[in-house]
């Protein structure tokens, strides 16, 4: 009797332990959820993937383990994607960095993250509504509405924002549609908690974990991630892209930046004009929009029907893009580091028939390059299209830049090969050696951070996505040519160089452009070949397509990477 009373009082006692135990934690996880928009289970949940990631490496990674080193590569890779997904929000933002290097990662993390896109549900009007009245003290629409009519649905919802199409309340009664960027509540409460479990995670796998570089970028990328949060700074960017664009003669008239309410605008509400026309992510629109689409079958029917045909072909398009994107790194130092598809509006000419204009969306985020960094950036273009590889390799060296064959071919996206060059053999060794040897090339790569302009990380991301969006289109310009003048001109436009200096620059801008004639050719007979190609029914591979060809065999001999064949589709 006594010990089944003692069995009682001890059941009791666990059970209401264990009761209170449930009401503890669902209080706190209500509490966070409420108050912290689940931030700290985001991070506990970051805690858990990344120790049992370590933790897996530990025990897994080993000579013994080589076979089952793809395995593990799979297990990381489902682990990374799903902890990006879950958590969202600027995990996203995360995770498309990995998405825009993933070329360079084992191919279970490259066809994992190739399927990551910035898109993610909308968040219900009723959030959206009290969005507006804490920032402007009333609702969207309505008779005290901001506007005169507020479309509940998004047109479009990405990680951290969201955008509502709305018409301005006008005294003369005329229609007037903008684009209302409003950012997602949750991301506000959770940016610092998700900065600071970033840092943390880069920290202690370099520290403890992988001994190799990780953390030496974190505090550039984090810093940038929270401006792209403020739309007031976003305003800004446009304003000042906008009067970048209206000073150079080449872009004034082919490049529109699309006004933004400044009077409506605030640090999570943003009011832009709405721009009509076709996303170049739409690639069978802008080829019909641009007269690509010549075929005389019956073709199904495009939004882009609704606009007339405009000139100047997909090369046009991409003709503009490059000028315009090498125009802000070599010659304004004020880059956009967002320019994938989504991004860019082609559009017919609001006053010239049948011409085509580029229009340039958010401008979140940008990455403002010194007077320094930009001669010799454009100094490092010269080098690498005129063979100097003394001049490559002191630029590099300079940047603590160990490997400088590696860091050519990743700048200019081609194969770089340096003379007497040590290439260590990835063809014949088991899937552990090769980490090992990949883990080593990494640390020779960067052998001071401290000296490394972190512009590069946004401005090598930037260029990538061009170049995927020319490969796309059937490589129609000579992305390498356009770019090099572009560094070429800009070291002659300086406005720090003497009248001597002046004269060596045109003098060698005048050579420089004499070597770019052999690119040319190149180009043109790549492109003669995939027009014939295409005539007989085949598919035609383009400049890029060949650049990424050689890349791939490229890597494989340096990183022992298999690189799929669509590693650099835009």
């Amino acid at each position: 009797m006594l010990v089944t009373s003692l069995y009682k009082s001890r059941f009791r006692r666990y059970a209401r332990r264990t009761v209170i135990s449930f009401l503890v934690a669902g209080v706190a996880y209500e509490t966070d959820r409420e108050l912290n928009a689940s931030a700290i289970i985001r991070n506990l949940r970051t805690v858990y993937a990344c120790a049992i990631i370590a933790l897996d490496y530990k025990i897994n990674f080993t000579p013994e383990n080589a076979a089952g080193i793809p395995a593990l590569q799979e297990r990381v890779a489902n682990r990374v994607y799903d902890l990006l997904v879950e958590n969202g929000g600027l995990y996203i933002k995360i995770g498309q960095a990995f998405a825009n290097n993933a070329a360079l990662l084992p191919r279970p993390m490259q066809e994992k993250f190739g399927t990551l896109f910035d898109d993610a549900p909308q968040v219900p009007y009723s959030t959206i509504e009290r969005v507006f009245r804490a920032e402007f003290g009333r609702p969207p629409a309505g008779p005290d509405g901001v506007f005169e009519v507020f479309e509940e649905q998004a047109a479009a919802s990405a990680s951290i924002a969201q955008v509502h199409r709305a018409k301005l309340k006008t005294d003369d009664g005329s229609e007037q549609w903008v684009a209302v960027k409003i950012q997602k509540p949750a991301v506000t409460k959770q940016v610092e908690w998700d900065l600071n479990a970033f840092h943390a995670v880069m920290w202690v796998y370099e520290h403890w974990l992988f001994h190799i570089p990780a953390c030496f970028a974190s505090e550039f990328i984090t810093d940038h991630i929270r401006r792209e949060l403020d739309f007031v700074a976003e305003a800004e960017n446009s304003r000042r892209t906008a009067a970048f664009v209206a000073q150079e003669p080449h872009l004034a008239d082919r490049v529109y930046i699309p006004h933004v309410f400044t009077e409506l605008s605030t640090k999570k509400v943003m009011v832009i004009e709405w721009i009509d026309g076709v996303r170049l992510s739409d690639r069978r629109g802008i080829e019909r929009l641009m007269g690509d689409d010549a075929s005389v079958r019956l073709r199904a029917p495009l939004p882009a029907d609704r606009f007339p045909r405009l000139k100047g072909g997909s090369e046009w398009v991409m003709r503009t893009m490059v000028d315009l994107f090498s125009a802000q790194i070599f010659d304004w130092g004020w880059v956009h580091c967002d320019p994938h598809p989504g991004n860019i509006i082609i559009r017919p000419h609001p006053t010239r028939a049948h011409q085509a204009q580029f229009v340039l969306l958010d401008h979140g985020l940008y990455v403002k390059a010194t007077e320094g960094f930009q001669a010799q950036y454009a100094r490092l273009w010269k080098a690498l299209l005129t063979a100097d590889f003394d001049g490559i390799k002191n630029i590099a060296l300079s940047w603590g830049i160990g490997a400088p064959d590696l860091f050519a071919s990743a700048t200019l996206m081609r194969p770089v090969r340096f003379k007497q060059t040590d290439t260590a053999n990835f063809q014949e060794v088991n899937e552990y050696d090769r980490g090992v040897m990949m883990k080593a090339k990494l640390r020779q790569f960067l052998t001071d951070t401290d000296k490394m302009p972190k512009e590069l990380i946004f401005i090598g991301r930037n260029m990538r996505i061009v170049q995927g969006n020319n490969q796309v289109f059937g490589s129609p310009v000579n992305r390498i040519r356009i770019t090099g003048y572009w560094a070429s001109r800009s070291l002659v436009t300086s406005q720090d160089l003497s009248i001597v200096e002046r004269i060596r620059e045109t003098f060698g801008h005048v050579l420089f452009l004499g070597v770019m004639l052999s690119i040319d050719v190149v180009f043109w007979s790549m492109r003669l070949k995939q027009w014939f190609a295409l005539r007989l029914g085949r598919k035609g591979n383009g400049f890029e397509d060949e650049l990424e060809r050689s890349m791939r065999t490229f890597v494989k001999s340096n990183l022992g990477i298999d690189m799929p064949e669509d590693a650099f589709d835009g």
